[in-house]
């Protein structure tokens, strides 16, 4: 398969995407009666996926089908402004700015699937038929969601998320149209390594917003300097894997990377708002508990299934392996959860975990 590079243009639709990623974050951060109320929990699953699959929607185009031609350059200009409007609408208060979000993220949909219908007359054989395929069935998940603003209350997000569900599984219904078009390996786990990147900058954020060394608290210091020895662990088996440990030669519909990458964002995001809350001393011990160590499950699961499918064979991982992986996290969740320990030592097992994890996947 023939090489392609991220264009500067993709890298400054990234960017974009920073400040969706935070205020989906920050949901996590309303904590009431030391617990966050499962209302929180799930905006933030309702912000978070249409940020993913609209960011995901033009990535998997441009991996297929994106040629640096002007009229492409012109189509994801004028992406940018519905992403623009639907970053601004982005709010814990979800249902006052609905119309406006509605606004952004159709219009952003909506042209990558006339992109779909464009490309495909330039395109012949498999790749027209796929790109024929991909822009008509996306226009219908679109179409669902744009009928949501005709509704109220609960019934609105019921009809927008079943237009973005058609989106969702549509691929998976074709997969044996795409992998006739299979998609670009390396390009796509570059764009979603980069899209990664932007989600450990969150969890950086949220030490610079913990470290206060004017007022000689060496507790937040030392506190910040081990959450950043566990988030360096964690880059460290991410990229390291990424980097010298998957086949980017192998031609796949790339379904396995996208979906994963949904578990992988959506935990760091959960990590990165529970470095802060534990700081902060906001939640209940037991809540926390629950809470970090099921960020860090999540992200163990997407991880190992993400890179076991694209690894190298010598370098896949064993069942014992996952049994150590598990074992680890098993015997540390449950001492803290019988033993009532401090918020850095949990932070502590965490650092050795990854430091295992990534030690064991990277070499």
């Amino acid at each position: 398969m023939e090489e392609k590079k991220v264009t500067w243009l993709e890298l400054f639709y990234d960017l974009l995407f920073v400040a969706a990623v935070a205020t989906a974050t920050h949901v996590l951060l309303h904590v009431e009666k030391g617990f966050i109320h499962p209302e929180y929990l799930f905006k933030f699953a309702l912000i978070f996926i249409p940020i993913w699959w609209a960011w995901t929607g033009q990535t998997m185009f441009i991996n297929r089908f994106g040629q640096d031609f002007l009229h492409q350059r012109i189509f994801m200009i004028f992406q940018m402004f519905f992403v623009l409007i639907m970053i601004s609408s982005l709010s814990v208060d979800f249902d006052q700015y609905y119309f406006s979000f509605l606004i952004g993220y159709i219009g952003l949909r909506a042209l990558t699937s006339i992109q779909y219908l464009v490309v495909q007359n330039f395109e012949k054989g498999d790749r027209k038929k796929v790109a024929r395929f991909l822009g008509i069935r996306f226009g219908i998940g679109v179409f669902i969601s744009f009928l949501s603003i005709f509704f109220d209350s609960w019934v609105r997000y019921a009809v927008l998320y079943a237009g973005i569900i058609v989106d969702m599984i549509l691929p998976i219904i074709g997969h044996k149209y795409l992998v006739k078009v299979p998609s670009n390996t390396a390009h796509l786990l570059e764009r979603f390594a980069l899209l990664t990147l932007i989600l450990f900058g969150e969890s950086v954020i949220s030490i610079l917003a913990v470290v206060q060394p004017q007022k000689g608290e060496w507790d937040s210091i030392l506190f910040s300097i081990m959450t950043f020895v566990l988030i360096i662990s964690m880059w460290w088996q991410y990229f390291e894997n990424v980097e010298k440990k998957v086949n980017k030669s192998i031609q796949r519909a790339g379904q396995t990377i996208v979906y994963g990458h949904l578990f992988i964002l959506m935990s760091l995001s959960m990590i990165a708002a529970s470095i802060k809350l534990m700081f902060l001393h906001e939640v209940q011990y037991t809540f926390i508990l629950y809470f970090v160590f099921g960020s860090v499950l999540l992200y163990f699961i997407a991880t190992t299934i993400v890179f076991h499918q694209y690894r190298f064979e010598q370098h896949r991982l064993k069942i014992y392996h996952l049994g150590l992986f598990l074992g680890i996290l098993a015997v540390f969740f449950t001492i803290n959860l019988f033993l009532t320990v401090p918020y850095i030592v949990i932070i502590g097992e965490l650092t050795l975990f990854f430091i295992v994890y990534a030690k064991v996947t990277t070499t």
